[in-house]
């Protein structure tokens, strides 16, 4: 019995431990999603290359899917000329302060074992659309990076 209460109260230090979510921001995520449109200082004159994959204006038109109930996702990029065809999983989650972590998943890869990802701040979150703002540094200075998406 004592055995019983000790391992009971363990498991619920490492329960009580785990960082908590933003169901509520997690949960309007959830669906497909067309990121329409990029915006950030410089315009043209200053490229910013998303996520170690491509110049951000190649995303224009991407499409992403967000399961909430497992933290999954996945991303499609075929805007095609001198953009590069990319697909892949990721996994995700939205954090009380409206932090948005995501780490793209290789196939035959657990999440567990990928060690990189992505952190940036949801922004004006409706039923129809959101904004995920990134910081990029140029110049000493740091800059937004901001993601329109828009519901399917």
């Amino acid at each position: 019995m004592k055995k019983l209460l000790v391992f009971g109260f363990i498991g619920l230090m490492v329960v009580s431990c785990k960082p908590t979510m933003d169901t509520k921001s997690q949960l309007g995520l959830k669906g497909n999603w067309t990121l329409t449109s990029i915006t950030h200082i410089g315009g043209e004159y200053v490229k910013v290359n998303s996520f170690n994959i491509a110049d951000a204006h190649c995303f224009e038109g991407s499409q992403w899917k967000f399961v909430s109930n497992n933290n999954s996702g996945s991303l499609s990029l075929n805007k095609g000329g001198d953009c590069p065809h990319f697909e892949s999983s990721f996994k995700w989650t939205v954090t009380p302060n409206s932090d948005f972590e995501f780490k793209f998943i290789d196939e035959g890869v657990k999440a567990k074992h990928v060690t990189t990802g992505y952190k940036m701040k949801v922004k004006n979150q409706s039923a129809n659309s959101f904004e995920l703002v990134d910081k990029f540094y140029a110049g000493g200075q740091s800059y937004d990076v901001t993601y329109h998406f828009e519901r399917n």
